[in-house]
């Protein structure tokens, strides 16, 4: 390890507003693997370009499991073992737990969940458009709609939402650790009573297809239920909600883009690739440990070293994506990593993408006259989070 540079725990570094570029991103971008320092002066690999991320994201030498010695936690507490399921499993265990739930989050089955999330959205639309003006977006519809939407699919009861929201939330805080342990530990009290219900009645929703197909035949445990339940739901909706308000901030600072879109909808699919690549919002929370000596860039990893692997700096490197910090919905971006590569692909890929799509298309059309309600640098953003997002967006119209 040739090179120690302090890292926040945050990356984008030092980001102020949500356009801004922080100084740092392009030295930490474009250059070879490097050490930095984590929370607590822990040292690790920081991984930024493009070929050197797809190759550390695919390497099998890179273990995801937790609980291995110097593993760098991005969560302010212990993560007990099997606590995030199988996002924390190297192979075989890892396929094996996935697939249990990969099937329903196929392009296929994201497809005929489109009626479910139209009704989502247009019930959010229409208490949006009853709230005195101006409305934080983020708050009226971002942060709900993705919410909803997943605990729809697990079986989550409507009555139960606001309390689940708050406790995932408030469980990637990253200056809170105190409330971190509250609401992970309150997350798991409700699912483990949730997942009892199930097995008890099963219904038709996923918590009760799991338990049928996986749990009643021995497959799958409890606990591991429980744990897969907290992974999906806590992932299938901070990250969206997130991308989805970035988005229609990106889109409102952007007239031109907005109008290209409003013009020609078949630019829809490019336009969602490109806010994806753009944002990159997964910032520091892809991390590794070296299981054995290996090479990336030129530099050599050894066994027992920790690794942070940078989607932001992938999708911001200049020899794949030029004048990347620019948007441009005409690039070839579809080798974007938005959603990872290699075997920990995130699975809910295609119901992300969905929910976009059907977000950026229902919001504009419902309110052809939204505009920002405050000045771009006025809008803050999040940085003690491991998502990157904003805080709110004043929205009117």
């Amino acid at each position: 390890m040739t090179q120690t540079a302090a890292a926040t725990t945050a990356w984008p570094l030092h980001r102020t507003c949500p356009m801004s570029q922080p100084p740092a991103l392009a030295a930490f971008r474009d250059g070879p693997p490097r050490q930095v320092l984590l929370r607590g002066d822990q040292p690790a690999w920081l991984i930024t370009r493009y070929a050197d991320v797809r190759q550390a994201l695919a390497d099998p030498r890179l273990s995801v499991d937790d609980q291995h010695p110097n593993w760098p936690n991005r969560l302010l507490f212990p993560v007990p073992p099997r606590a995030v399921s199988f996002w924390r499993m190297d192979p075989p265990e890892h396929g094996t737990y996935r697939k249990m739930v990969a099937a329903e989050f196929t392009a296929h089955r994201t497809q005929a969940l489109r009626p479910l999330l139209q009704s989502i959205t247009d019930e959010l639309l229409d208490e949006m458009a009853a709230m005195p003006k101006p409305v934080d977006f983020h708050s009226a519809f971002a942060l709900p709609l993705p919410c909803i939407a997943i605990a729809r699919i697990f079986g989550v009861p409507d009555e139960d939402m606001s309390e689940f929201k708050a406790n995932t939330s408030a469980l990637l805080n990253q200056q809170e650790p105190k409330k971190a342990v509250q609401a992970f530990l309150a997350t798991t009290a409700y699912l483990d009573e949730l997942a009892r219900a199930k097995e008890r009645e099963p219904k038709d929703d996923l918590l009760s297809r799991l338990v049928v197909n996986f749990v009643r035949p021995g497959q799958l445990s409890h606990d591991d239920l429980v744990a897969m339940a907290r992974l999906m739901l806590v992932a299938g909706h901070e990250t969206t909600a997130n991308q989805i308000a970035l988005s229609i901030f990106t889109l409102l600072d952007r007239p031109e883009v907005l109008a290209e879109l409003r013009a020609d909808p078949r630019l829809l699919t490019p336009v969602v690739d490109e806010l994806l690549r753009y944002w990159s919002i997964a910032q520091d929370n892809v991390v590794r440990l070296a299981t054995e000596d290996l090479s990336i860039g030129d530099s050599l990893i050894a066994a027992g070293d920790a690794v942070v692997i940078s989607v932001p700096g992938a999708n911001h490197d200049e020899a794949v994506f030029p004048d990347a910090a620019d948007l441009d919905i005409h690039r070839d971006n579809s080798r974007h990593l938005a959603f990872g590569h290699g075997p920990h692909f995130c699975p809910g890929g295609p119901l992300a993408r969905t929910e976009l799509e059907i977000a950026i298309t229902s919001v504009f059309r419902r309110f052809p006259d939204l505009r920002l309600a405050v000045g771009r640098d006025q809008v803050p953003v999040h940085t003690d989070t491991l998502v990157y997002g904003l805080e709110c967006l004043p929205v009117t119209w």
